[in-house]
C-alpha cells in the first residue's frame, strides 16, 4: 500500500462537495453511486498495491492510464456534476457562456475526439512519459490532464449534463470507432517499437515479473484492448440513452398528433391524409 496525499484530499473534497450539495434535493442515489466511484477509482490507481509498482512495470502504468482516461470520467460524468453544480450555485458566468461560440467550437465533435485521443499520443510518443517517471509534479498533472480529458469527452458525449452542443447520437458512435482505431494504432508502436524508458526500467525492475520488453508488450495489450474493453459500458450506455431519446420523441409525436386531430374532431390517423382514403375519410 502507499499513500498519496493530494489525491486523497481531492478525492475528499469533490466527494464531500457532490454529497453536500445533492442532499435534501431529491438527487437520484444512482448518480451519487456513480459519481463516488468515480473517486473511489483515483483511490485505487494511487493508493493501492497496484500504485507500489508503478515505477516498477511499464503495464502497471497502462492500467492506470485506462482507469483514468476511460473509467473514471465515465463514472464521474454519469453523476451528472455540472447539472447539480447549475442547481445549486447561481454560476451566471456558466450560464451565459455556456452556450457561447466559443464553448460550442472547443466541444466541437473532432476537437471532443483530439481532446480524448492527444493526451495518450503525447504521453507514450514523446519525452513526456520519461520525465513522468522522474518527477512526481509532472506525473500528478498528467493524471490530473487525463481524467479531465475522458470526462469533457463523457460529459459531452452521453448528454446526461447540460452541453454547448447537441449533437446525434451517431457522431458519438463515430467518434467512439476513431478512439478503438487510435488505441489500436497506438498497442502496435509500443507493442512493435523501441523500448520506453529502458534506463529507468532497467534499475527500477525487482528481480522478478517480465522483462522490460514483455512488459512493454503486455502495456500494449492493456492500451490496446483494455482501452476498447473499459469503453464498452459506454457504448452500451450510449445505445440506452439513444433508445429512451426516441421513445420519448416518439411519445411526443404521439401527443401532439392525438391533440391536432383533437382539434380538427378526429383521431390523427383519420386526418392523416395518407390514411384518410382507407378509413373511407376524405
Amino acid at each position: 500500500m502507499t499513500f498519496d496525499a493530494p489525491a486523497v484530499l481531492g478525492v475528499l473534497v469533490l466527494g464531500t462537495l457532490y454529497v453536500r450539495a445533492a442532499r435534501g434535493r431529491g438527487w437520484p442515489p444512482g448518480r451519487t453511486t456513480a459519481f463516488l466511484a468515480g473517486l473511489a477509482t483515483i483511490l485505487v490507481v494511487t493508493c493501492s498495491p497496484l500504485a507500489v509498482y508503478d515505477r516498477m512495470f511499464f503495464w502497471v502504468r497502462a492500467v492506470q492510464t485506462v482507469t483514468l482516461l476511460m473509467i473514471t470520467p465515465l463514472l464521474l460524468a454519469l453523476g451528472s456534476p455540472v447539472r447539480l453544480i447549475l442547481d445549486t450555485v447561481e454560476a451566471p458566468w456558466l450560464r451565459r457562456h455556456g452556450r457561447g461560440p466559443l464553448a460550442r467550437a472547443l466541444t466541437f465533435p473532432p476537437v471532443v475526439t483530439v481532446v480524448l485521443i492527444a493526451p495518450v499520443l503525447l504521453l507514450y510518443l514523446t519525452p513526456l512519459y520519461d520525465l513522468t517517471l522522474r518527477s512526481p509534479l509532472v506525473d500528478g498533472l498528467v493524471r490530473v490532464a487525463l481524467v479531465g480529458a475522458g470526462f469533457t469527452y463523457f460529459w459531452t458525449r452521453l448528454g446526461l449534463d447540460p452541453t454547448p452542443r447537441e449533437d446525434p447520437h451517431l457522431v458519438s458512435v463515430w467518434i467512439a470507432f476513431a478512439e478503438v482505431v487510435f488505441d489500436g494504432a497506438l498497442g502496435l508502436v509500443l507493442w512493435l517499437g523501441p523500448l520506453l524508458a529502458p534506463a529507468h526500467y532497467a534499475a527500477a525492475h525487482p528481480g522478478w515479473g517480465p522483462d522490460p520488453r514483455t512488459d512493454q508488450i503486455i502495456g500494449a495489450g492493456v492500451l490496446w484492448i483494455g482501452g476498447d474493453v473499459a469503453g464498452l459500458p459506454f457504448v452500451v450506455a450510449l445505445f440506452v440513452r439513444w433508445a429512451r431519446d426516441d421513445e420519448r420523441r416518439a411519445k411526443q409525436i404521439d401527443v401532439q398528433l392525438d391533440e391536432e386531430g383533437a382539434e380538427a374532431g378526429a383521431l390523427w390517423w383519420e386526418s392523416d391524409p395518407a390514411l384518410a382514403e382507407r378509413f373511407g375519410r376524405r
